[in-house]
């Protein structure tokens, strides 16, 4: 007996009659849904094409009424948020609990949106047997002795009680607000505005700003009374004590009579050292503390009162001959070393 035709259709079950399982069997039948889309684009003949015509009408409403509920999410109580609150969301709690400046912007990328599902926060919590000591699994039927879990049977974490909690929050709170007063020092590396070094004054005035160049503060004392020369005076280097004048006599701390061999800036010809004049015929120096009538080595003038005094200023010293020497001879030696 012969079966009907058109009673098994084609593709509607597997060629070796064996049952698909897994991928294999998804893939099958994607691939029965495309050949069934391929009879439906032939040509029709006949009676065969006003419902054709019907069926190809419907699919347009339906398309509409599936690509509806695309904007949806796919998940069961799973909201759309936008990645930037997330990213933000974390690092306010980094920040305040290790006191540090994020910016989600520099931290990973902040476009789009994710989904959220809000779940209750959980805790693995293990349990030991008390009399086998064999942890339970899922259920609460020990695997190792079928001993029934109790209050005895050890629990870990241990159940803390109201007290505990509290003392929990307390922690946690001090610590939040420890790592926000003494928040760590985040080095910067930008450059672009000049960086201002400056601490308080020890007396509550101005502050103290570092200029960069250490400098040395320098005292005068006055030769006639042996008292220190202050520089916020009503007269400017003028000795309160007895009113002297300073002068080249007046020592100075610390000396730098190498640095100034003309004397001093600003100060007075002295008893002692009444500073160093120059020909005023050829220009050249006399010796320091030269009397007039001192014959001027160049041009053999006699010094005058005309010859002007060398203003004091900061010269820098002449190297010493005897060193040069010894450096020489020792440069000699390396040569003759090498060759």
């Amino acid at each position: 007996m012969s079966s009907p035709a058109g009673a098994t259709p084609t593709g509607s079950a597997p060629k070796d009659g064996r049952k698909k399982k897994g991928v294999g069997r998804v893939l099958y039948h994607v691939r029965a849904v495309f050949k069934r889309g391929d009879r439906s684009k032939k040509p029709a003949t006949g009676q065969a094409a006003a419902p054709t015509a019907v069926l190809t009408s419907e699919p347009p409403a339906a398309a509409a009424v599936a690509a509806a509920p695309s904007n949806e999410t796919q998940y069961e109580g799973a909201t759309k948020i936008p990645r930037i609150q997330i990213h933000e969301e974390r690092a306010k709690k980094l920040g305040a609990r290790f006191g540090l400046e994020i910016k989600p912007s520099e931290w990973h990328s902040t476009e789009g949106d994710v989904l959220r599902v809000e779940k209750s926060v959980r805790m693995r919590i293990h349990r030991e047997c008390h009399r086998c000591h064999a942890a339970f699994g899922a259920g609460d039927e020990c695997p190792n002795c079928q001993h029934k879990r109790c209050k005895n049977c050890t629990r870990y974490p241990a159940k803390r009680n109201e007290e505990e909690r509290q003392a929990n929050r307390e922690r946690r709170e001090a610590a939040i607000r420890r790592n926000k007063d003494m928040a760590p020092i985040i080095p910067s590396y930008d450059y672009s505005e000049k960086i201002i070094l400056k601490r308080p004054g020890k007396s509550g005035g101005q502050d103290l700003v570092y200029k960069g160049k250490p400098r040395i503060r320098v005292r005068r004392t006055c030769h006639m009374c042996n008292s220190l020369i202050i520089a916020g005076t009503k007269q400017a280097r003028v000795c309160d004590n007895c009113g002297h004048k300073r002068c080249g006599d007046c020592p100075r701390s610390p000396d730098a009579k190498k640095k100034y061999p003309y004397g001093y800036p600003n100060d007075e010809p002295g008893s002692t050292f009444k500073g160093v004049h120059a020909c005023h015929e050829c220009r050249k120096k006399f010796p320091a503390n030269a009397e007039d009538g001192t014959e001027c080595h160049n041009c053999s003038h006699e010094k005058c009162p005309d010859c002007p005094r060398v203003k004091p200023r900061k010269v820098e010293p002449e190297p010493d001959p005897d060193i040069l020497e010894s450096l020489r001879l020792r440069m000699e030696a390396l040569k003759t070393a090498d060759s």
